[in-house]
């Protein structure tokens, strides 16, 4: 049952049922509705958590007396307008204030992001009790419920501004893609995954253990100077459903990124595409693959002289790198197999990699990448004139191929 419903309901029952009714009414719910049914009752009701408490101790008692006899329940309804009054109405500049603590205008630089609102109930209600005010934690938590405010976290929605072919570009990678399955051609969608530290650090989420018997990890995040970060490069096979990881320890850069996917190639790739003359890549129009990258293109030119195979790609149009399929195909899985497991050892980052699977049959392979890969480095005017590159017709800018030079690869 959601908030709305609990507080319609608990507005209806509290002008019929007498206190003791009303209050094991609120612990019955609270019971019912387990881990945090407390709170949430305390909000919907408004009553403080004393009073569920309390309910939830009667519940517990014996409902006999001592002489086994039904015990007589203590029925007593103050009269109207009996209790204490809301503070709103003893104390009529409380809202007031409490406003004004909370309007980053009036309360320090709208800009900055430290602002009242983030502050605890309990510094608020210090905050008012220094300008005067008898309150508790437990009333600011009750006001601001009324005020209209929560608890929230940051929610990722923004994508930047939609460049006007963005669409155009969406149905031109498809069109493409389909086009390269339905000849049995492979289609590859790559990018980098989060940087992660290597060592006793904690990882985000849960995972079933003995009760009291938690993984014990390091109080502060700091890099192990030794193990430092690794980096895992992605290529999802869109028509097989697998996916290769090269997992790197050093700089995420066009080097590195093709190396990954001659790694897949090699493993994966012509196993099951051996008479595939082409290969299609699509990637984020940014970072280490970018479209501006010139480092990428060259060294995509000499991935293609070397494999013999003309490569197409095709970059996602600005501001939509979640929407690629590697994204919700391959690492939010693996993200999800690794849950709450320190990622200890670069070894145990391959083998949590290579374990993910799904119900859908995905299956990874990961390796290590021990190489070192400059960053920095400058690609001339000359080895840009010399890539067998060609530009479509629509933004060539995104979408490009490379074709294998000379029969050696010269």
């Amino acid at each position: 049952m959601d908030a709305d419903a609990l507080r319609v309901k608990y507005k209806t029952l509290s002008e019929r049922l007498d206190e003791r009714s009303f209050r094991l009414c609120l612990a019955a719910d609270a019971l019912a509705l387990g881990y945090g049914g407390v709170s949430r009752v305390a909000q919907a009701a408004r009553v403080s958590r004393t009073t569920i408490h309390a309910g939830l101790r009667e519940l517990k008692a014996p409902a006999t007396s001592s002489q086994g006899a039904p015990a007589a329940a203590k029925r007593r309804v103050r009269r109207p307008g009996g209790g204490r009054k809301a503070l709103v109405h003893s104390d009529e500049t409380l809202f007031e204030d409490l406003n004004r603590l909370l309007d980053p205008v009036t309360r320090g630089d709208p800009l900055s992001p430290l602002r009242w609102t983030c502050k605890s109930t309990a510094n608020l209600a210090g905050e008012l009790r220094t300008l005067g005010h008898t309150v508790s934690q437990a009333s600011v938590w009750r006001l601001l419920d009324e005020l209209g405010y929560s608890m929230q976290s940051n929610r990722k929605t923004r994508e930047g501004a939609d460049h006007p072919d963005r669409n155009a570009q969406f149905e031109f990678i498809s069109t493409t893609a389909q086009e390269f399955l339905a000849r049995g051609w492979p289609v590859i969608s790559v990018d980098t995954k989060k940087k992660e530290l290597i060592g006793p650090f904690q990882n985000t989420g849960k995972e079933w253990r003995r009760k009291g018997e938690p993984v014990e990890v390091s109080m502060h995040d700091f890099p192990d100077p030794a193990l430092g970060k690794v980096v895992p490069y992605g290529v999802y096979d869109v028509g097989r459903n697998e996916g290769w990881v090269s997992v790197g320890i050093s700089h995420d850069t066009a080097q590195f990124a093709v190396e990954a996917i001659r790694r897949w190639w090699r493993q994966m790739g012509r196993r099951v595409y051996p008479a595939a003359p082409e290969l299609l890549i699509t990637a984020d129009g940014g970072g280490s693959n970018g479209a501006r990258v010139r480092l990428w293109k060259v060294e995509l030119q000499r991935l293609a002289d070397e494999l013999r195979l003309r490569l197409h790609v095709r970059h996602l149009p600005p501001g939509t790198s979640k929407w690629n399929k590697i994204e919700h195909r391959l690492f939010c899985h693996i993200t999800e197999n690794w849950r709450g497991e320190p990622l200890v050892s670069r070894v145990a980052v391959v083998e949590l990699i290579a374990a993910t699977r799904t119900t859908t049959g995905l299956l990874v392979q990961a390796q290590l990448d021990e190489a070192a890969y400059a960053t920095g480095k400058t690609v001339t005017d000359e080895e840009m004139r010399s890539l067998a590159m060609e530009r479509c017709d629509f933004h060539g800018e995104w979408n490009y191929s490379l074709s294998p030079r000379g029969p050696q690869g010269d």
